[in-house]
């Protein structure tokens, strides 16, 4: 707070004053104190309007009054001789009460001139009164009595006190009606202790609030506010006491302003803020917080302490008087104003100075002195302009400083003025006169210097203006908007409104006006197209719009009232035309005022001379951290949506990540017809289909028809069809309603626009119409649509079907299968007898459905009819069992059974087919054959049946258990003896353990040891089933050795183990069994390595028998069966089944003529000769031959050489024994070098048949075809065996061969494949353990 002035108690002779403020005023400047500092006065007040003052004074009987308008001072004689001593206007009215000190009363009406003296109201002095708002009189006198009277001075009501009154005051007590407004309670300091109130219109419940005695006496106090008081305390304390209903005298606040005493307390309404002053200092409360302390303001040279202290009615200025005689007055508030011009503000810092600043670019602030106390404001570019009344002073706001330019006098008080970078546009009296502010006017342009609109005087009053960067725009009480073009010199534009415009707003270009008409209605009024738009949910109290100065938000504007900011947003481009809408509101703290709106910051001036930032709420994402919750984020992500923000929203939705967020994102975008920003959102969520939708219509000029499509792909297809109507190709909008299905539409767009496709479109209406079940008009549109045109043809024949389907559901049956059977399609025939079959006119749907060759179907409805002669015709074409099954039942019933038979085949009823063959034609053969075929159960019951009536009880149990019979199958065995054909039978068949058991009993029974083992291994009763195996007879006795081994390797049980092993050895009966039986078991038991040593013992022995084949395969199982277990494979069994394979594939060689491969095999088994005990000679004889064939003479003259010892030499062939000696003689030692290939392995080349790697040490792997060892680049396997082979030896080997040479499999050239990684086949884990 400033302080204004002070006057000291020099000039007002030290003596206590009295001082009152004028009412109702606006502003200070014309604002009267009076002060009267002489002891005779009593007291002084203003009149209701503020024009006139009246004083009395002690020992006078006159009121002397002086007007404020003329500055001139009038007596008024009361008529009574007694002395003044009480004086109060009233609040509403023209009535002045005066009070004497012998209690009589006399009002004066001031307008009418009229007194009214009223003798003996009271019988002592006046002391104090108050007026109400309904001209009622309060009075209270020195004889403790108050009086309520009217303004003709009668007295209404009366109330007799116990102690002396002050300070009455009118007010309106809350009650729980709180429809009451009236000022109802008279509030009176009783004693100076205690607060009386009572009710004028219920005097009889006064209300007495008394304090706490520490508080000290009653000072003053004044109500504010909804029914509370503020009340002061000689020892410095404040409380507010509140007078609802519920909590009447309760203290809603109390402090201690003051430590040392109280002078006086003063509330102003408009300020929203109290005063108290004492201790020589003011303390300032805002009454919306009262705990803190707004201001205090120390008077240090009051040494007397304060007296008295009042408010202006606006609150502006603040007077204390002291008590020695002096007066100080403060400046509490600045008048608000100021003025903007783009982002440069212009704000009253001070009376007399003026403040200039851009806070968005953030200039320095630059500070104007200016000569007068400013009741306008207005800049512009390079200029600022302030005035009062009728003058105004511009300064030029330059860079090396502020320079004043000049004063200018117009014709009236200015309104408002409005400033751009040359001109100045000042309102008055309903005209605007438009001047340049620097005169550079140049010859023969005189007339651009000033003008006045209008140019007639009775033409409009001009109610409001604006000056852009081109245009003055002003409007009009006719409700006129005139745009005058500078540069042209000549107005351009002009709106018509229904009403007078009020105020105008344009946005900084002067392409957008926001404008206020007389009603309070808001609209936005567009020049460019002439469209005006009402702005929705536009309040009554706005006082101002401002308009968004950001550049990327050009729509934006925000309105104001006292109270509140209104964000709304003008959507130009969007599919639905353009619109305001309202996004929402923001609070406004007390006493701010709006200047500049940049980016969603509004800056604010305040009654202090200062400015402010708030942010808009509309606006709270620009100040959102990444931080923010999934509900913030979705409020913040509707915010950006509406303010057309996509870049903001695009970051939002990517924090939300949530399909929801984005799908709201492009549909926004589709709103705005931001087609490349929604093609993005659509992509990003793969939303291929937008997409591909979007990228169609992407370069699309005309606006209509781009809308048409967004509004369509929002599913808003009423306005995409108006849309599409209004452009460029109005055939879009036949083409959604088709694509949609909405044919009524269709066809009434089809009539204007394609008359063509009405034919079509009744097709497509018409299916849509027999889907729903109205045949009338389907059959309607379905006529319609036939065109007649061939080139239409399979058109034509789709209404015709339809026209067919629909006369037979309407009932024109004759005429639907006309057109049906005339009609090409066979579909169309088998659709209208099944529409015919369901209205039961079997006839002709059997009709329809045998000329479209449905032959079951029309087979099926010729038997509804008992039509059988028809159903026999088509019997030949009719596939369905059903009918085949009724007709047979017909020809049965007729007796004909070969008929019924071959129907029963049809129908595929096979019991009928068995019961017709054994009970009426007597040929069981084809029955039997039937069952066997069908294996039918019920017509094996009843080939049962009648096998059993012949006797043959073989054939009876066969098909008794055949037809699951098994009990009445095996007691039907065991009357007749036939035990061991129904084993046999039942053996074949899925049995139960019960029925395997019963037959082992029986078996048991009869002493037949290997039935009764077998069926007691099958129902798992394994230690009988062995008991029973080893009981065998010995001509049983290799069968029943095999089934025990079988046994035991299902039981694993290791006692019936050791018995059956027992038993080989011959513990049991002294004779050993074959070691084939041991091998056997130790592979059911799964010992694998125990399998494997007697596997090699019994090849042994077969190798020595000479049984070469069999002691291969002999390995090769054991070899395949270890290798199936990853069981590591005995060197010395891999080695016997390379040397016996290699014998095997010798005569393979020769057999081919292959005598090379077959000599070196041939060395390769001479060389392990020993393991061939039975046939040295004949092997090495056959050695020598091949060797000597091959070109091996070396190898040939050394097996000879040996053949010459002489345990040998008596054995050779006598044919072959002088060829061998003539080698022998004449050895040759000549010999082919073998030919030599890489090592698997290690690549290290050496001897095609070597299988022991020199380089690496590893045993190489061996061709099953050659014996050669393995290449990487030629690998194959058998695919039975999984042994490996040379890809290009097997082709050649299987042209003569059928089998694999060591599985025996059968094997071609397709089943073999070219290996190109054999890694797998080179790894050594192949052959490790487990």
């Amino acid at each position: 707070m400033k302080e204004m002035f002070i006057l000291l108690e020099k000039s007002l002779l030290g003596a206590p004053i009295q001082f009152k403020w004028q009412k109702h005023i606006k502003n200070y400047s014309p604002c009267h104190l009076f002060y009267l500092t002489f002891i005779l006065c009593v007291a002084m007040d203003w009149d209701v309007d503020g024009d006139t003052l009246a004083v009395i004074a002690e020992k006078s009987t006159c009121i002397y009054l002086w007007d404020a308008n003329t500055n001139k001072t009038s007596q008024l004689d009361s008529g009574m001789r007694d002395q003044m001593s009480f004086l109060l206007w009233s609040k509403v009215g023209a009535l002045l009460a005066i009070g004497t000190v012998k209690g009589n009363l006399f009002i004066y009406n001031h307008q009418t001139s009229r007194k009214i003296p009223v003798l003996g109201k009271h019988t002592k002095r006046i002391t104090c009164g108050c007026w109400s708002s309904e001209n009622l009189l309060a009075l209270g006198s020195e004889d403790k009595i108050i009086t309520v009277s009217n303004q003709e001075g009668d007295t209404i009501k009366q109330v007799l006190l116990k102690t002396e009154l002050s300070d009455m005051q009118f007010s309106m007590m809350r009650s729980e009606n709180r429809a009451i407004t009236t000022e109802n309670t008279i509030s009176v300091v009783v004693g100076k202790k205690n607060l009386f109130l009572f009710n004028v219109n219920c005097p009889e419940n006064p209300i007495d609030l008394g304090f706490q005695q520490h508080y000290g006496n009653v000072v003053c106090y004044h109500w504010f506010g909804d029914g509370y008081i503020m009340i002061g305390f000689s020892h410095g304390y404040i409380v507010v006491i509140s007078t609802h209903f519920q909590e009447i005298g309760q203290e809603i606040f109390q402090t201690c302003d003051h430590k040392d005493n109280l002078t006086n307390i003063a509330i102003s309404q408009s300020l929203n803020k109290a005063a108290s002053c004492g201790d020589n200092c003011i303390k300032i409360h805002d009454l919306s917080e009262l705990k803190e302390i707004y201001a205090i303001i120390n008077l240090d040279g009051e040494n007397k302490g304060l007296g008295c202290m009042s408010w202006t009615d606006d609150g502006q200025l603040l007077a204390v008087a002291t008590q020695r005689g002096s007066l100080h007055v403060f400046l509490t508030k600045l008048p608000v104003l100021g003025d903007t011009f783009s982002t440069r503000i212009a704000y009253l810092t001070s009376l007399l100075e003026v403040t200039v600043t851009n806070p968005v670019e953030g200039e320095l602030p630059v500070t104007v002195s200016v000569e007068v106390e400013p009741t306008f404001i207005a800049l512009g570019l390079f200029h600022l302009a302030v005035g009062m009344n009728n003058r105004a002073w511009f300064y030029a706001l330059g860079d090396t400083g502020v320079k004043k330019l000049k004063d200018m006098e117009y014709l009236g008080t200015v309104v408002s003025m409005s400033l751009n970078s040359d001109y100045a546009a000042v309102l008055f009296e309903g005209k605007v006169q438009l001047h340049m502010i620097e005169s550079e006017i140049l010859d023969g342009q005189e007339e651009r210097e000033t003008r006045l609109f209008p140019a007639t005087v009775d033409e409009y009053r001009i109610l409001c203006h604006r000056l852009t960067g081109d245009f003055l725009i002003y409007g009009t009480d006719a409700g006129v908007i005139h745009y005058f073009y500078i540069e042209d010199w000549q107005h351009v534009n002009e709106y018509r409104h229904t009403v007078s415009v009020r105020k105008i707003f344009p946005d900084p270009n002067g392409t957008r006006l926001a404008f206020i008409d007389d009603k309070s209605d808001g609209f936005l009024y567009c020049p460019v197209t002439d469209a005006v738009y009402e702005i929705p949910d536009f309040p009554p109290t706005i006082k101002c719009i401002l308009w968004e100065n950001w550049s990327m938000d050009k729509g934006v504007f925000v309105a104001y009232d006292d109270d509140k900011v209104y964000t709304y947003v003008f959507h130009k481009d969007t599919i639905q035309g353009s619109k305001v809408i309202l996004a929402g509101g923001t609070k406004v703290p007390f006493s701010h005022k709006p200047l500049l709106l940049y980016n969603g910051e509004l800056t604010c001036q305040t009654q202090s001379g200062k400015i402010n930032n708030i942010f808009l709420s509309t606006h709270s994402f620009l100040n959102s951290g990444t931080d923010s919750k999934s509900n913030e984020l979705r409020q913040i992500l509707m915010q950006t949506l509406t303010l057309k923000r996509f870049s903001e929203a695009w970051e939002v939705c990517k924090l939300l990540n949530e399909t929801s967020a984005w799908n709201e994102l492009g549909s926004a975008c589709l709103h705005h017809m931001e087609v490349e920003f929604a093609t993005r959102v659509y992509r990003t969520i793969r939303n291929v289909g937008m997409v591909m939708s979007l990228e169609q219509i992407k370069g699309i000029e005309d606006h209509n028809l781009l809308a048409g499509h967004l509004a369509m792909f929002t599913n808003d297809f009423n306005l995409a069809q108006d849309l599409y109507l209004a452009s460029s190709c109005p055939a879009a909008a036949l083409e959604m309603r088709r694509d949609l299905q909405h044919w009524d539409s269709a066809l009434q767009l089809a009539k204007c626009l394609a008359p063509d496709q009405i034919s079509f479109i009744s097709k497509e209406y018409a299916i849509q119409l027999e889907f729903t079940g109205d045949y009338v008009n389907a059959l309607a549109h379905y006529e319609k649509g036939i065109t007649g045109n061939n080139k239409y043809q399979e058109h034509d024949e789709a209404c015709q079907a339809g026209v067919a389907q629909m006369s037979i559901r309407m009932g024109d049956i004759r005429r639907g299968v006309n057109q049906a059977i005339k009609h090409p399609s066979r579909l169309l025939k088998k659709d209208c007898g099944a529409i015919l079959e369901s209205m039961k006119q079997f006839s002709e749907a059997a009709q329809l459905y045998e000329k479209g060759q449905y032959y079951d179907k029309a087979a099926s409805v010729y038997i509804r009819c008992k039509n059988w002669a028809k159903v026999g015709e088509l019997l030949p074409h009719v596939s369905s069992p059903k009918v085949h099954l009724q007709y047979a039942k017909s020809k049965e019933a007729d007796g004909r059974y070969k008929e019924a038979v071959v129907a029963y085949k049809n129908a595929k009823q096979w019991d009928n087919v068995i019961r017709i063959y054994l009970d009426h034609l007597g040929n069981p053969e084809k029955a039997v054959s039937v069952v066997r075929e069908t294996q039918s159960l019920e017509g094996a019951k009843m080939v049962a049946r009648f096998f059993l009536q012949l006797g043959d009880y073989g054939s009876a149990i066969q098909f008794l258990v055949m037809s699951k019979c098994n009990n009445e199958a095996f007691t039907l065995a065991q009357q007749h003896n036939q035990m061991e054909l129904y084993a046999d039978i039942i053996g074949s068949e899925d049995t139960t353990n019960e029925d395997y058991q019963s037959i082992a009993l029986y078996f048991e029974g009869e002493k037949k040891h290997f039935s009764a083992g077998k069926f007691f291994l099958l129902c798992g009763q394994y230690a009988r089933a062995l008991k029973h195996f080893l009981k065998c007879s010995n001509t049983e006795d290799n069968m029943a050795i095999e089934m025990a081994i079988d046994t035991v390797g299902q039981a694993n049980d290791e006692s019936l183990t050791n018995k059956l092993i027992d038993h080989l050895v011959g513990e049991s009966d002294g004779m050993p069994k074959d070691a084939k039986y041991l091998f056997h078991l130790y592979m059911a038991l799964k010992q694998y390595r125990e399998a494997a040593q007697t596997a090699i013992i019994i090849a042994r022995e077969e190798q020595s028998a000479g049984n070469y084949r069999n002691a291969h395969d002999v390995l090769f199982s054991m070899y395949a069966k270890l290798r199936n277990q990853k069981i590591k494979i005995p060197s010395e069994m891999a080695t016997n089944l390379m040397i016996l394979h290699s014998y095997i594939l010798v005569k393979i060689h020769v057999k081919r003529g292959d005598h090379l491969k077959g000599a070196r095999m041939l060395i390769r088994v001479s060389n392990n000769i020993s393991k061939f005990p039975s046939h040295i000679v004949p092997i090495l004889t056959s050695t020598v031959i091949e060797c000597h064939r091959a070109g091996l003479k070396n190898s040939a003259f050394s097996f000879a050489a040996m053949l010459m010892r002489p345990e040998y030499r008596d054995k050779i062939d006598i044919k072959y024994r002088k060829k061998i000696e003539a080698m022998v003689r004449r050895p040759d030692t000549s010999e082919t070098e073998e030919t030599t290939t890489p090592c698997p392995f290690c690549e290290f080349l050496l001897p095609e048949c070597e299988l022991l790697c020199p380089g690496c040490k590893n045993n190489l792997p061996y061709c099953i075809a050659t014996g050669r060892h393995m290449i990487k680049d030629d690998w194959t396997v058998c695919p039975y065996c999984d042994f490996p082979a040379l890809y290009s030896e097997m082709r050649i080997m299987l042209h003569t061969e059928s089998t694999c040479p060591m599985c025996s499999e059968t094997l071609n050239t397709a089943n073999i494949k070219k290996f190109a990684d054999c890694t797998p086949y080179l790894k050594p884990e192949e052959t490790t353990n487990k």
